[in-house]
C-alpha cells in the first residue's frame, strides 16, 4: 500500500439491511492518480461514491483523505454525475463561478479561474448562454469546468459520458485528460465503458458483482495520446474485458 496515499480505504463494507453490496474493499488512491473503475452492471459502483461523499453512511471500515476521515466542510471535493447537473437560472459563466462564489473565492482570482476554465473547455463564446440553450456535450463542459475551477484534491466522476455519442465522448475524454495533466488533480472515474478505462486510466480497478470486491487492479503504461486501434490498446482492453466476464 501506498505510504501517503491521496485516498485509503480500509475494508470497507456496506450493507442495506440484510443485501452486501460492498464487501470488505481495500485500496489507495496516489495523489495526481487519474484512476477508472469498471464492474458489471449493478456492481455498486455508485454506491462507493456515496459512501465516500457521506451521502450514504458505511457499515464498516473506513474511507480517508489526506490520512483523515471525510469531511465535506474541510476537504475540497468535486463530483461530476451522468445526467445534466447545471443550474438554469444561471449562464455558463455563473454556472463555472458557483462553486468559487461558495467557498466565497475573492473576486480577482475567481474571475481568473473562471476565464481559465472556460478558455480551456471551448467556452468562452458562450459565456452568456443559459444551460437550455446548450448541447449536451457542452452542458457537460460546464460540469467539467465548474468542477476543475473549484482546484479539488479529489475529483469524482460517475459515468459522465454515458448518454453522449462516441464522438462527442472522446472529445470530452480529451479535454478530460488535458484538464488532468495541467491540474494534477486525483480523479476516481467510473464508467461501465471499458475502452473509455483502457483511454483514461493510469490505472484500471476491476470490481467483481455483488457482493463487491475488488478482483484485481491493472497498471495502464499505455503512451498518451492513446490509440484505440494499437494492438497493445486492443490487448488491455482484452484483458480488463476477460476479467469482468469471469467473475
Amino acid at each position: 500500500m501506498e505510504s501517503n496515499p491521496k485516498v485509503r480505504v480500509n475494508h470497507l463494507t456496506k450493507k442495506f439491511g440484510d443485501l452486501l453490496v460492498l464487501d470488505d474493499i481495500s485500496f489507495d488512491i496516489p495523489e495526481g492518480e487519474l484512476l477508472c473503475v469498471v464492474g458489471p452492471t449493478g456492481c455498486g459502483k455508485t454506491t462507493f461514491l456515496n459512501s465516500l461523499t457521506k451521502l450514504y453512511d458505511i457499515t464498516s471500515g473506513e474511507i480517508l483523505v489526506n490520512n483523515e476521515p471525510v469531511n465535506l466542510k474541510k476537504q475540497n471535493l468535486a463530483y461530476i454525475f451522468q445526467e445534466n447537473s447545471t443550474m438554469p437560472w444561471l449562464n455558463v459563466e455563473q454556472n463555472v463561478s458557483f462553486g468559487l462564489d461558495i467557498k466565497k473565492v475573492p473576486e480577482k482570482e475567481k474571475k481568473e479561474r473562471v476565464e481559465e476554465f472556460l478558455d480551456i473547455v471551448g467556452l468562452t463564446p458562450f459565456r452568456k448562454y443559459y444551460p437550455s440553450q446548450l448541447s449536451s456535450s457542452m452542458l457537460q463542459r460546464v460540469a467539467i469546468a465548474r468542477a476543475f475551477a473549484t482546484k479539488p484534491e479529489l475529483l469524482l466522476m460517475d459515468e459522465p459520458y454515458g448518454q453522449l455519442d462516441i464522438e462527442l465522448r472522446f472529445k470530452l475524454e480529451d479535454e478530460l485528460v488535458k484538464l488532468w495533466q495541467k491540474t494534477k488533480t486525483t480523479v476516481f472515474f467510473i464508467t461501465h465503458n471499458i475502452e473509455e478505462a483502457v483511454y483514461l486510466g493510469q490505472k484500471i480497478m476491476i470490481l467483481t458483482n455483488k457482493p463487491t470486491k475488488v478482483k484485481k487492479v491493472l497498471d495502464n503504461p499505455l503512451p498518451r495520446p492513446r490509440d484505440i486501434t494499437s494492438p497493445d490498446f486492443i490487448d488491455l482492453r482484452n484483458q480488463v474485458t476477460d476479467l469482468i466476464k469471469w467473475w
